[in-house]
């Protein structure tokens, strides 16, 4: 690498198109990271994260059944800390606990919406059960919400 270079960083979330809807992916290796990852991505819809500052913080969990279900019962937290009290996450910290039944403790850093500093993107209805891929071994997880 040339001095002064700086390493290339792969991209942990993104997200993809879908018919009337969007997608997001993440990427990693462990459960904890996924779900960071897709966390991430959600706000990323939401508004320009690199606009939010990490002032305030707030928790959240999700138990359910089964990996599906925590995904979205994870997310489904997120839209609504977005949704009931205008909350938007910079930095997720959380805990993956396996189960059974699979759970998640999570620690959002942000702030409240602004709409003089927080662009406004799209507004995220729902999370959704439709193509949900979530594999740890395979490094890859896919979630569609509904927009």
């Amino acid at each position: 690498m040339p001095p002064g270079a700086r390493p290339l960083r792969r991209r942990r979330y993104g997200q993809f198109p879908t018919t009337a809807d969007v997608g997001i992916w993440a990427r990693g290796r462990r459960p904890e990271v996924l779900l960071e990852g897709l966390g991430l991505g959600l706000y990323a819809l939401i508004t320009d994260r690199r606009t939010v500052r990490d002032r305030e913080e707030r928790c959240v969990r999700a138990e359910a059944a089964d990996l599906p279900g925590l995904v979205v019962g994870f997310l489904g937290e997120l839209l609504v800390c977005q949704q009931v009290e205008g909350f938007l996450a910079r930095r997720i910290e959380l805990t993956f606990a396996p189960g059974p039944p699979p759970s998640v403790d999570a620690r959002l850093f942000g702030e409240p919406f602004d709409p003089a500093r927080h662009p406004a993107k799209v507004e995220v209805k729902a999370i959704t059960f439709h193509r949900l891929e979530f594999d740890p071994a395979r490094g890859r997880a896919r979630v569609i919400v509904d927009i």
